[in-house]
């Protein structure tokens, strides 16, 4: 109740003071900030993938100025020799409004992704949105095998079948790839897993099917338990480092992202910019309450 409280009134409290909680978060509002973080990060010899900040729009306008901007910032990126690659979630690109329009902006973008020999990752959002979301990555991934992966969400109840029906879908000898991540929506629970022991179970057993079947991992958790577990299984497997990576968000345990890295470990970290910074706050805080809590104790207390 109280976290619920908290995120319906941080809001419509000052931005500049909400952006002392999300600034450590997030690279800053324009494509020079993203820049200046991926090289950062690019000097500490960390990938990136980059994200625009921007995600339920109302016209096929939004989605067509969305466009453009993926198209400006992959050849700004490329040309300035960032090492990485960028991430797009369909509903900046009018998939609730119109679907084929949306997998036309998205082919755009994969295309220009193709022209500069990089890779587009495909979001994954809540549950109105998999099916959707999974259709459009089989289509693209069938004319673009190299150039276009998906996320995929460990607490969703679908994920485990998801994953052996997208088995058999190799092009061209290129492997499957996804990055697997834990699950930020709030779901009901015949759609979602709900308990915490439980969403890491399922966490591991999706990880080791993907290693199993020749998909490519990107292992995104901050969750030191799911890396000790992740780092044992490729060690005692003897899995081949060109068979997956570590992702985490920006800003986010740096202690944990920096141990691996110096392990000799792939290491790539999310990247968010752009001016909807604070309506991307605020949306992860209608989409999980108990982050407020956490919110208000930064704005308090140091760390």
């Amino acid at each position: 109740m109280l976290n619920k409280l908290l995120a319906n009134i941080l809001p419509y409290m000052p931005q500049k003071l909400i952006w002392i909680f999300a600034k450590p978060y997030i690279a800053g509002e324009t494509i020079e900030d993203g820049l200046k973080a991926s090289r950062e990060l690019n000097r500490q010899g960390i990938e990136v993938t980059i994200d625009l900040l921007g995600e339920f729009i109302s016209t096929i306008e939004q989605a067509e100025e969305n466009r453009n901007k993926y198209l400006n910032i992959i050849e700004r990126f490329t040309s300035e020799g960032i090492v990485g690659n960028f991430s797009v979630k369909p509903t900046s690109f009018g998939l609730l409004i119109d679907k084929d329009i949306c997998y036309t902006n998205i082919e755009a973008v994969v295309l220009k992704a193709v022209e500069k020999k990089t890779f587009i990752r495909i979001d994954m959002e809540d549950s109105q949105c998999v099916d959707s979301e999974l259709e459009m990555y089989r289509k693209l991934q069938q004319k673009y095998p190299a150039n276009v992966g998906l996320v995929v969400q460990a607490y969703l109840r679908r994920t485990k079948n998801d994953l052996i029906n997208m088995s058999s879908i190799h092009v061209n000898g290129n492997p499957l790839n996804f990055r697997l991540c834990k699950g930020i929506y709030v779901e009901p629970k015949h759609v979602a897993f709900k308990d915490f022991e439980e969403v890491r179970e399922h966490y591991l057993d999706d990880l080791k099917y993907m290693l199993d079947h020749n998909m490519y991992v990107g292992i995104a958790t901050h969750d030191k338990f799911l890396v000790d577990n992740a780092v044992s299984f490729i060690k005692e497997n003897n899995i081949d480092k060109t068979k997956y990576e570590f992702q985490m968000l920006y800003g986010v345990t740096p202690e944990l992202r920096n141990s691996l890295v110096k392990q000799g470990y792939k290491m790539r970290v999310y990247v968010p910019f752009g001016k909807d910074w604070f309506g991307y706050s605020t949306r992860r805080l209608k989409e999980n309450p108990k982050m407020a809590l956490h919110i208000v104790k930064a704005l308090f207390f140091r760390g």
